[in-house]
């Protein structure tokens, strides 16, 4: 049995091309199970019941295990025992992180806006057709990490990918659709501040420096204004009790196309240096800035290395 895992705080795109991937792989005559390290966001849980299809089981217990991992490469972001687990493939869509492996692996990283786009096109590759179900999961992970083509990660081989997975699925018009799928995200009212916060959060080493990033998609900002003080309360105690040097999270309007950007630092002249902007109390808005791996991670990585 080989296991087909995404990231920890598993976000759509990391579930469902989990989902997607395990079913090519048994496809071509690989025992594989998709499979999860945590909890599944509403949006996920509304795709996934959609289109019927189950929720992974959840596994925290890795060695012995053969792994395929998708949807990231880095260490902080990956399974807990990840030393104890031999992993024979690496899908992704992300810069190529620090996982290393003692023997060679088949390892796909494109510069996609999706990692469900290179699934579509491993599908294609090996000439295997893509059932409903798995178009439809495909479809919602590509229209909820391009934030329905709106992120500047998206490509061509995104929207074409989505076409063509939308024919598949029966999905007459992408934009209502998409819609449909962000605003679950936009749910927030049960969550602790903490649950928003680790909801969509990834660690990074940034020249020796750990930082944390989250990111909320909304469809209005207004819903989760009165929230926001309690929300830099608990990103205050995560740097204190946790080591970051930095926690920053992305309060994300897909309708405005922008980010407001809530940071506890060491040093406030990192988000300076990174975005060109002052915070002010501990926030600032960042217009037409959607995407976390290429508008946010990239600049903090120059600020902090400089």
């Amino acid at each position: 049995m080989i296991f087909v895992v995404g990231h920890k705080n598993p976000d759509t795109d990391s579930i469902c091309s989990a989902i997607a991937y395990a079913e090519l792989k048994k496809s071509l005559g690989t025992d594989a199970k998709a499979v999860r390290q945590g909890e599944i966001n509403p949006e996920t849980a509304f795709v996934l019941e959609k289109f019927g299809i189950d929720v992974p089981e959840l596994v925290t217990e890795w060695e012995g295990k053969k792994v395929i991992l998708v949807d990231h490469s880095d260490v902080s972001q990956s399974i807990d025992d990840i030393e104890k687990a031999e992993i024979v493939e690496i899908i992704d869509h992300h810069k190529i992180g620090d996982i290393t492996t003692p023997n060679p692996i088949f390892f796909l990283a494109m510069p996609v806006g999706c990692t469900a786009t290179v699934v579509k096109i491993l599908y294609d590759y090996h000439g295997v057709e893509i059932p409903k179900q798995i178009a439809g999961i495909l479809l919602s992970a590509i229209l909820s990490d391009t934030v329905i083509f709106k992120s500047p990660t998206t490509t061509e081989k995104d929207i074409r990918a989505a076409e063509d997975l939308a024919r598949i699925a029966g999905i007459a018009d992408l934009n209502t659709f998409g819609i449909q799928v962000k605003s679950k995200l936009s749910d927030i009212e049960k969550m602790s501040a903490d649950e928003i916060i680790k909801r969509d959060f990834k660690d990074f080493n940034m020249s020796g420096k750990k930082v944390g990033i989250g990111q909320v998609e909304l469809v209005d900002l207004s819903v989760i204004e009165p929230r926001i003080d309690d929300i830099l309360g608990r990103m205050k105690e995560m740097k204190e009790k946790e080591g970051y040097d930095g926690v920053y999270m992305m309060l994300t309007d897909i309708i405005k196309e922008g980010t407001l950007l809530l940071a506890v630092t060491g040093d406030d002249s990192v988000v300076e240096k990174a975005f060109g902007a002052r915070l002010e109390n501990s926030r600032v808005w960042l217009d037409k800035v959607m995407s976390r791996k290429k508008e946010i991670v990239p600049p903090l990585e120059n600020a902090y290395s400089s």
